[in-house]
């Protein structure tokens, strides 16, 4: 699972875009008990989703020129810009081009081959997220795609990360890890849309996963908060109890009770 021991070509961010930050941060403060700090007059309405004074996740009112409601997963690049280059240069897209945020770090937010958007941060004053991997924060990723030889050779040349094959019943499932730390930095793993019809009707995206002490409490607490409940709490075996919703406006996210934390 993701730790704060970040690495190239880990997850060091996410943020939220959403058209109602005042109502995300009450469905996210009712789901995980986050609140929603502010990051000054001059962040454009940027904030920190935060958990006992830790930052979870960003977050930010957008309109609707700037995407639908999303989660956006960041990866950590020594060099934003280079990094850019070289998705371009493996068939991806460049959205929003590396930028400095204040004395912050560096920025950008890109698309791979098949067209789905991630971000890249280039730390400089601000490392990463607070907390990952604990509950009510980021501990998985998980990118659905139409083809996974694909994005495994775009993300390898473009970040290094690296997949591995971990047999479950029923299938295989494709880990991913950054290439410095190998499989023990593992963060996440990658799904054919094919094997997914609700995943295939909603099309490609990485998908992130926070880390909950109750999975049918918070499915049952995100219902009544007026968010979706995409997959229902469903037990898999060496892996944990998950379920897939969605909040209020449509940003989609799923939660985890890992069977490692499990008593």
């Amino acid at each position: 699972m993701l730790t704060t021991r970040f690495v190239t070509g880990a997850p060091n961010w996410l943020d939220l875009g959403t058209p109602d930050i005042d109502g995300a941060t009450s469905f996210y403060r009712g789901l995980f008990g986050w609140d929603f700090q502010s990051a000054g007059s001059d962040s454009g309405g940027y904030g920190f989703f935060q958990t006992a004074g830790r930052t979870a996740a960003g977050g930010m009112q957008t309109t609707p020129e700037q995407g639908p409601p999303s989660w956006t997963v960041y990866f950590q690049s020594p060099d934003a810009d280079a990094t850019a280059k070289a998705v371009e240069q493996a068939g991806g897209g460049v959205l929003v081009p590396p930028d400095d945020i204040m004395d912050k770090g560096r920025m950008a937010i890109l698309t791979d081959r098949a067209g789905v958007p991630f971000g890249l941060w280039q730390p400089a004053a601000l490392r990463g997220l607070d907390v990952a991997g604990e509950p009510g924060s980021l501990c998985w990723v998980e990118l659905y795609t139409p083809d996974i030889a694909a994005a495994a050779a775009f993300y390898h040349s473009v970040l290094g990360m690296e997949t591995s094959a971990m047999p479950f019943p029923g299938g295989v499932y494709t880990c991913i890890n950054p290439s410095e730390g190998g499989e023990d930095a593992m963060f996440g793993g990658a799904v054919p849309l094919a094997d997914d019809p609700a995943e295939q009707e909603a099309g490609a995206y990485w998908l992130p996963y926070f880390e909950v002490t109750d999975v049918d409490d918070v499915v049952a607490k995100a219902r009544e908060l007026g968010g979706a409940v995409r997959m229902p709490a469903t037990s898999v075996e060496g892996v944990g109890r998950i379920a897939k919703l969605a909040d209020p406006y449509g940003a989609r996210f799923a939660v985890i009770r890992s069977e490692q934390t499990m008593s």
